[in-house]
């Protein structure tokens, strides 16, 4: 039976319910887990239905399975979406919306700073079948107006932004887009749907690595993308099931699932934790510049009081004495683990331009606004007085 509300239901409750009803599945708490290839048909008459898309049902774990498609659901409910569809991973959701949506002789907008296999994907995969590419800073929605033609068909950025922490104001770019006959694809795996909603906001599609926040836990890989019904069920039938082959295991989404439960505590903690963080490294006489969207020195700060719910666990900073400097602080470090990923709960950091920027020609990164000296520090869910002190020692100074 479901619950009646005179109120709509809160984030974290709908993170742990929506969708299920145990009743409906011999009482069990937890939902099933579906590993199965294929699923059998009462006669031949239901198949060919399903095929047709006349009927509703599974045909093949390629296309649904039950217990991804609970994820699906649910996902899509925080991002407030009609529907979502999820992948083997942050890339295949990418590659799978674009493919779908794009043919030879459309334009891509998107904005200067992209993850690096983002970057590549457009720079080397789109842009090699006739997509043209063109890369654009967003953070000021009045070179978008200017960019824009009757050729521009999506229009792709992240916000905040890998590596660098710019932001995007999605409102202001989607009236924009939308007003030129464009989609709008934004990339949300920094914020999750906790901190921002981009499709609330005015964006046609959103789009997640699953593996960071979503998961929470580094222990798989997965991605996700949400948006109009009709939309999301031809990128699962064409960009998923016919080209990318990009298909989420069950187990992988049980375990998604999993890390939607603690979702809104962990960001919570997440921002609690960034914010210390980033205030404790400004203060610091050998570190030049901090970007974090919580501090009033952010220059897009007044935007994120608008169009997020908290700033995050995902911190850019950079040492005054440059790329050595940084590089010996990161290898001093004995707490915070030297990797790539985000959103675990162990605090992780890395070195974009060497690591996962690498994709960039040296001239593109400083083009794209990624230095060489900078570093990317994600947050975890330690105590925030040992990741201070580990940072402190690393760097030479005093934490206490």
């Amino acid at each position: 039976m479901a619950y009646d509300s005179s109120r709509p239901l809160g984030f974290a409750t709908r993170a742990i319910h929506h969708g299920y009803n145990p009743a409906d599945n011999a009482n069990a708490l937890t939902p099933p887990l579906h590993l199965t290839s294929t699923f059998a048909f009462p006669d031949a008459q239901t198949g060919g239905a399903l095929f047709a898309g006349e009927a509703e049902g599974h045909i093949y774990s390629r296309i649904s399975n039950p217990t991804v498609a609970l994820l699906e659901s649910r996902i899509a409910e925080l991002e407030g979406a009609e529907a979502g569809l999820c992948t083997a991973s942050g890339m295949g959701a990418i590659s799978a919306t674009m493919w779908t949506l794009l043919k030879p002789g459309d334009e891509v907008i998107t904005d200067k700073t992209l993850y690096g296999c983002t970057f590549s994907y457009m720079r080397d995969g789109l842009a090699r079948f006739g997509v043209k590419i063109t890369h654009v800073d967003l953070s000021d929605p009045a070179n978008l107006e200017a960019a824009i033609s009757d050729t521009t068909r999506i229009v792709y950025f992240e916000t905040p932004a890998n590596p660098n922490m710019r932001l995007v104001d999605i409102r202001a770019v989607s009236d924009i887009a939308h007003a030129a006959g464009a989609l709008v694809v934004v990339d949300n795996t920094y914020a999750s749907p906790m901190l921002t909603r981009p499709i609330t906001l005015g964006a046609d599609f959103v789009l997640h690595s699953a593996t960071k926040y979503l998961g929470g836990h580094g222990d798989l890989v997965a991605g996700a993308v949400c948006g109009p019904a009709e939309a999301i069920h031809e990128i699962r039938m064409v960009g998923v099931k016919d080209m990318t082959g990009s298909v989420m295991a069950p187990f992988n989404a049980m375990l998604v699932m999993r890390g939607l439960k603690t979702l809104q505590l962990r960001m919570a903690r997440h921002c609690e934790s960034g914010m210390k963080v980033a205030e404790w490294l400004e203060a610091q006489p050998g570190v030049s510049a901090v970007y974090y969207p919580g501090l009033a020195s952010h220059p897009q700060h007044a935007l994120a009081n608008r169009q997020m719910d908290g700033f995050g666990g995902m911190i850019a900073f950079e040492l005054e004495s440059g790329y050595d400097a940084g590089i010996a602080m990161m290898n001093r470090l004995v707490l915070i683990r030297r990797a790539v990923s985000l959103g675990d709960a162990e605090t992780l950091i890395q070195h974009p331009a060497s690591m996962t920027h690498s994709t960039y020609t040296e001239e593109e990164r400083l083009e794209h606004g990624i230095s060489n000296g900078l570093v990317r520090l994600s947050v975890g869910l330690e105590d925030v007085a040992d990741l201070i002190e580990d940072l402190g020692q690393a760097l030479g100074v005093n934490a206490r």
